[in-house]
């Protein structure tokens, strides 16, 4: 063997050599490296969307320029319209919407799909005067549009002549509820007016107020919203005394007949 091919020889062993020195470095280093943390993919369902808070809203003025304000609760397509004090002298209403409010807000699964319109205090300037009235003297449910209305003193010189009733109108227009409930006092019944009849005894299972139908007032709110829209309107009547009671036991002896009227058809679990 000459010296060419000796040389020769020699490069291919030390060839081999390194590639067998640099197969097991690597298999060494392979062996003592441990990752210090490992990537965690975890499929977890998206968290439920958190119900909206409620607006709060000037629906209106009253003649004395008070604030005539409403709460809405908006969630879904079913429209639920309801008002208390329209009449200033029947106060029970107005605390008891607030307690409903309240239970709106603590347990916003009764929205999924539905509106609320809540207007506490319609006539605020007869509630300040306890009186029936406003302020210019007219009874605001005999204010409205409705066919059988009359133009005189008592119900004002032309329909919605009056702010409040107005105001009352415009969330009607706005909103265009699906039922109406407008809490009152001291008749101790559950009228209703146009197709008002199922959700009238669907309210009257959960509470001691019996059905009772008064008769249309003419250019009342029930006559307007029942008769002239075709809307179903409760006029929910509580008991004289009830102006006495807290805002806690008004709930306990009506709550659950407001929340019926909300989730109707559905019932109260």
């Amino acid at each position: 063997m000459n010296s060419v091919e000796k040389i020769t020889e020699m490069n291919k062993k030390w060839s081999l050599i390194t590639m067998v020195c640099a197969f097991f470095a690597v298999v060494a280093l392979a062996g003592c490296y441990k990752p210090t943390s490992y990537p965690v993919i975890i499929e977890a369902p998206p968290p439920p969307a958190a119900a909206l808070p409620p607006q709060y809203r000037i629906a209106g003025t009253s003649v004395l320029n008070r604030p005539i304000m409403c709460l809405v609760f908006r969630q879904g397509p079913d429209t639920t319209f309801i008002l208390a004090t329209i009449h200033g002298n029947e106060p029970a209403g107005t605390p008891l919407l607030r307690q409903l409010a309240d239970y709106l807000q603590r347990h916003p699964h009764l929205l999924t799909g539905r509106t609320v319109v809540l207007l506490p205090l319609a006539n605020p300037d007869g509630m300040a005067y306890n009186s029936r009235f406003n302020a210019n003297n007219v009874d605001l449910n005999r204010n409205f549009a409705a066919a059988n209305r009359l133009n005189n003193k008592q119900s004002g010189p032309n329909a919605l002549s009056e702010p409040e009733a107005r105001a009352i109108e415009r969330l009607i227009q706005q909103y265009t509820p699906d039922r109406i409930i407008s809490i009152h006092q001291p008749s101790s019944c559950i009228d209703y007016d146009g197709p008002g009849t199922a959700l009238a005894v669907r309210m009257a299972q959960y509470c001691d107020l019996p059905v009772k139908k008064l008769g249309a007032e003419p250019g009342s709110l029930g006559s307007y919203a029942g008769l002239t829209l075709g809307i179903p309107i409760i006029t929910f009547e509580l008991l004289p005394t009830d102006s006495a009671l807290g805002p806690e036991r008004l709930w306990q002896r009506y709550g659950k007949a407001l929340l019926a009227a909300i989730v109707y058809p559905d019932t109260v679990k």
